[in-house]
């Protein structure tokens, strides 16, 4: 059973990194003169919540934060070591910062934000907090009990 959720779980994050790819890293000519990266967190959350358009708002942030929820879903069910509030979110701001720099490297039309990436690891709290813990437990439960529950003549610890 592990094994089944396991691979359906990889075929799930290969599925997330094609959406992935195909959302962040495809061309935007029409958009060079429009873009600009931004290294300041906050700044662009700030301009879209700022902007008149409800609707593009919505979609910029809330766009941003369901891409990360798979990643939060998915992580703890891929393996044991990437379960955790902690974990969720580095393997996820890792990954959303590596997509970021090679988007605003890259890839015409499409600039470096880092608000992206803290939206996207919201996400992934989001997906972990909601689903991923349980699931994850649910599939790899804990081999060893918790350092607070071992005896002190035990001899795992």
């Amino acid at each position: 059973m592990r094994a089944l959720v396991t691979l359906t779980a990889l075929a799930g994050m290969v599925a997330f990194a094609v959406v992935l790819a195909r959302l962040t890293l495809e061309a935007s000519p029409a958009s060079v003169p429009l873009t600009r990266s931004n290294l300041t967190p906050g700044r662009s959350i700030e301009n879209y919540l700022h902007q008149p358009g409800f609707v593009e708002t919505v979609k910029q942030l809330g766009g941003n934060i369901a891409l990360g929820v798979p990643f939060g879903i998915l992580l703890p069910l891929l393996s044991r070591k990437t379960r955790g509030f902690l974990r969720v979110a580095l393997v996820t701001a890792a990954t959303m910062l590596l997509v970021e720099l090679v988007q605003g490297a890259l890839i015409t039309g499409r600039a470096f934000d880092i608000d992206d990436v803290l939206l996207n690891t919201t996400g992934a709290l989001l997906g972990y907090v909601l689903v991923g813990r349980r699931l994850g437990r649910a599939v790899r439960p804990r081999t060893r009990p918790r350092w607070w529950k071992r005896r002190p003549d035990d001899s795992s610890a």
